[in-house]
């Protein structure tokens, strides 16, 4: 899915200077709970409610240690941004040394793994904390560009005292989230961070591209490990009876034998070799074979195994949304990105259901956008089989749907702009 954009800190033809200093009275109005001058812009007001609702202190921020030297290596070790590294370097490293910022990578807690760029903001930032191995989430500094663009999972930009910290003013940010597109979580942000008199309308919109390239470069060496398991899997299949598919670890279908196509199969999250129910085929036995799984259909109806005792958990309460299912033939979780955990949460807000008109108002304020809507229901609905009924779009009859919401109802899908979710 195609990330959308808030708009650049900084407003077309706006003085930068005459701009901060209205920015710096709206924070100070902000904080001590008085009306500011002029409304921040959404993203910023939704992330300065979360660090009021936190006790964040404005001046110091949270409370984070750096990670430890052999932790930082192991979480570079383990993270498969590292595969991008180099592009990222490539594309945003020389930009960083020309205008005077610095590139950084965090993981999808925000903890700082790389950091480029110009030498004289790199002694600046170790000033600030802002160093390999700290976190820079909303809850260790508060509103900033890396921990708010990981909270709302879309692309930020933040400019001088749209930073909730004071010590953050002197400085401007424009990061991008990104995500592993074998399961859509969440990997971490890019982000290019400087003196605020270095601010662009033009940083975000490189940012985001730049993220979209990393993720475009892990989509073909997936396709290309896929490619690489569809030669063992063929003759795998060959030697079961009944309908079968052969997948990666993540679900993603190499091969298939006696049933109809399928792109992905929503494994387990914790898959193992036995018996289990998956939404999109039924019940199925799961054996290991040399990269992924041969999943063999016992019973080729999606349907069979929900029954009154199916139970469904919404998990809402992190920035990593899933769907979590109990049923008579085991249990079953699987991440959703941030467009299908909004629509799942309108359908469960609306037990009778919701027409595709009426999801596209709910989402985008226009009923017309049923194309759209139609589109990711589709792709909901592959993913997870039974659960979900059409005419109207609504959990099945025999699922039972709990919503696990966040303590703080800010926090409640922060990159949803619906009124149907904000309301």
């Amino acid at each position: 899915m195609r990330q959308e954009s808030f708009e650049a800190a900084l407003p077309v033809g706006e003085d930068p200077h005459r701009y901060a200093r209205l920015l710096a009275r709206v924070h100070d109005a902000a904080v001590a709970g008085e009306t500011p001058p002029a409304p921040p812009r959404p993203v910023i007001g939704a992330s300065w409610s979360r660090m009021l609702s936190r006790g964040v202190d404005p001046e110091r921020g949270g409370t984070a240690r750096p990670l430890r030297a052999d932790q930082l290596a192991e979480r570079r070790r383990a993270s498969p941004l590292a595969e991008v590294l180099p592009l990222l370097r490539g594309r945003l490293g020389d930009v960083a040394e020309q205008t005077a910022n610095i590139m950084v990578i965090t993981d999808a807690d925000g903890h700082v793994l790389w950091r480029d760029g110009s030498s004289a903001v790199r002694r600046n930032a170790d000033a600030l904390g802002f160093v390999e191995g700290m976190s820079w989430g909303e809850d260790a500094v508060g509103t900033n560009a890396i921990g708010t663009a990981l909270v709302t999972g879309l692309p930020v930009q933040v400019y001088s005292a749209e930073h909730y910290v004071r010590s953050h003013h002197a400085w401007t940010c424009a990061s991008a989230p990104m995500r592993d597109p074998r399961t859509g979580r969440l990997l971490g942000a890019v982000d290019l961070s400087g003196p605020a008199a270095t601010v662009s309308p033009t940083t975000l919109a490189l940012v985001q591209t730049v993220a979209q390239l990393a993720e475009s470069q892990l989509h073909t060496s997936h396709l290309a490990a896929l490619e690489a398991l569809r030669g063992s899997a063929v003759p795998i299949l060959a030697r079961v009876s009944g309908p079968a598919v052969v997948t990666d670890p993540h679900g993603w279908v190499a091969a298939s034998s006696g049933t109809a196509p399928v792109g992905h199969v929503a494994l387990p999250a914790e898959c193992g070799a036995g018996r289990a129910w998956l939404p999109s085929l039924g019940d199925c036995a799961v054996e290991p074979v040399p990269g992924g799984w041969l999943v063999r259909l016992l019973d080729e109806d999606p349907d069979a195994a929900l029954d009154e005792r199916t139970r469904v958990r919404l998990d809402l309460r992190s920035s990593q949304a899933r769907v979590e299912v109990s049923s008579a033939s085991g249990d079953w979780s699987h991440p959703l990105s941030p467009r299908h955990a909004e629509l799942l949460f309108l359908l469960a807000v609306h037990p009778g259901g919701r027409t595709a008109a009426q999801l596209a108002a709910d989402v985008f304020g226009d009923e017309r956008r049923t194309v759209t809507v139609r589109a990711e229901m589709s792709r909901l609905r592959r993913n997870l089989g039974g659960l979900l009924s059409r005419r109207p779009y609504r959990f099945g009859d025999t699922v039972e749907v709990a919503v696990l919401r966040p303590d703080d109802p800010a926090a409640l899908l922060p990159h949803s702009t619906a009124r149907a979710v904000r309301g």
